[in-house]
This record gives C-alpha cells, sequence and structure tokens, in this order.
C-alpha cells in the first residue's frame, strides 16, 4: 500500500468493507470510489487474502476502493453473494460508507468470480431501473456456464484455472440448474445488454475464460455499450498477481487508465 493512504475497516449491518483512500485534499463531492469484489470461485476469499488487489490498484490510480466481503458458497449460494455485493452498492449511493467518498462517481470491479458478482450487479441495477456504475472492470470473469466457447475447449486444462474445477465451483454457486440461464447470476445468458455500464473487460489468452470476456465486450458493443476487450497473450488466469511481469504491467496500467477516465467523467 502507497505511504499515506487511509485504510477503514467498516461494518454495515454485519457486512465486513475495507475502504482504501488516497492521500491529499479530498476532492469537491468526495473521492472518486472504486467498489471491489474479490475472486475466489465464489467459495474462497476475503479481505485478507486480496487486499493485493487494492494495493496494485492504489499504486497506480488516485481513486478510493472499497472491497466487499461478501458471503461465500457453497453454504451461501447465489444469490447471496450477490445480494451483498448490492448491499455493499446501496451504502456507497447512500453515503453510510464514508463521507469522503462520492455518492454519484462509483465504479465497479472484480477478478475472477468478482467479475461474474461485478458484471452481475450491474445487471440488478438495470432491471431495478437504478443508475448504473460509470463503469465496469471486469478481469478474467465468469460470464456463462456453458462450456461450448472456443476457449472452453482449446484451454480447458490451462494453468490456474481448468474447466473441471470451474464446474466444481459452479455447483456451489449456482446449485439449481435454473440458475445458470439467469443473467444477473451468468451475465452472458441475457439477450439484450442495452443501457449496462461502460466495460474494460481484461482476459488472459491461456485461460477457458478467455471467450467469455471476448463475447461479453461484443455483446455490449453489439447493444451500443462502449467496451473494450484487452487480451493478455502470455497471460493465464489469477496471473495479474505476477508483477513487474511485462505484459501483467500492461493490463495493470490499461486498467488505471480506464478507472481514471471514468472517474474524469
Amino acid at each position: 500500500m502507497p505511504d499515506g493512504w487511509r485504510i477503514d475497516d467498516i461494518d454495515i449491518e454485519g457486512l465486513r468493507l475495507r475502504c482504501y483512500q488516497p492521500e491529499g485534499a479530498v476532492p469537491a463531492g468526495g473521492w472518486p470510489t472504486v467498489l471491489y469484489v474479490h475472486g475466489g470461485g465464489w467459495d474462497l476469499g476475503n479481505l485478507d487474502t486480496h487486499d493485493w488487489f487494492a494495493h496494485a490498484l492504489a499504486l497506480r490510480a488516485p481513486v478510493a476502493i472499497v472491497a466487499v466481503e461478501y458471503r461465500l458458497a457453497p453454504e451461501h449460494p447465489y444469490p447471496a453473494p450477490l445480494q451483498d455485493c448490492l448491499r455493499a452498492w446501496t451504502a456507497l449511493r447512500n453515503g453510510e460508507v464514508d463521507p469522503d467518498l462520492s455518492q454519484t462517481a462509483l465504479m465497479v470491479a472484480g477478478d475472477s468470480a468478482g467479475g461474474t458478482l461485478a458484471a452481475g450487479l450491474c445487471r440488478v441495477l438495470l432491471d431495478a431501473g437504478q443508475p448504473q456504475p460509470l463503469g465496469q472492470l471486469l478481469v478474467y470473469p465468469v460470464l456463462t456456464a456453458s462450456k461450448d466457447l472456443p476457449s472452453m475447449v482449446q484451454h480447458a486444462q490451462a494453468p490456474m484455472m481448468s474447466v473441471a474445477g470451474l464446474m466444481q465451483s459452479l455447483r456451489g454457486f449456482l446449485p439449481n440448474d435454473n440458475e445458470r440461464i439467469d443473467p444477473c447470476a451468468m451475465p452472458l445468458e441475457a439477450k439484450d445488454f442495452t443501457g449496462l455500464a461502460p466495460a474494460l473487460i481484461v482476459v488472459a489468452r491461456i485461460d477457458p475464460l478467455c471467450d467469455h470476456g471476448i463475447t461479453y465486450a461484443a455483446a455490449l458493443t453489439a447493444h451500443g455499450v462502449p467496451a473494450e476487450v484487452w487480451v493478455g497473450e502470455g497471460m493465464v488466469h489469477s496471473s495479474l498477481r505476477a508483477f513487474g511481469v511485462a505484459e501483467v504491467e500492461q493490463a495493470w496500467t490499461r486498467i488505471a487508465t480506464q478507472l481514471l477516465r471514468w472517474a474524469d467523467g
């Protein structure tokens, strides 16, 4: 974590959040803020295991970050994790987290299973007629339970993520088959993507999930939503942790640049 940043753990009616704020004067209207949703197959992870993502982002972009410790499957399957993300988002919108955070300049980000929940949050907000985030940052997200996409076949046994492992995690997160076609659970199952937040989707080429992100970006673009996919050609799933590797550093630069663009309007 950069020197001077303020870090606070916050409890919102039993939901744990961790708020990271840059040093310096608070901008008029409060800090633009990213709600960060961690990965881990929906059944692993917490505020401590994934603070590396917030630290890495903080080193590159002076925006506030609020991480959410959502309930985990299989004890708490869908929709519980998504409900927790919605509760965190609502707390940000209502100014319940910290008075120095903006209530309107808000973005959402998630990696892997967290990318699923971040995209699902945008769908829930759209269906409820609520304002969208300024942008959705999805890092190698899971967006469909289908095995039909080419990367699911080509990279079924890729390092760090196998199709068999993904299916096991999906069974815990979505134990009911009908939930696997719910666009709030698996956002690529939607028929219409109009009105969703602009997106930057970062994927790893050597990953069964690669075509999840590419296909989602194409679907958003086809429905008039600004979306870009960034492909890490030499990357595998979870490789944003490989700090110092040129391709990974390029991914972080693209992420930080996009978040700052959204924050600046």
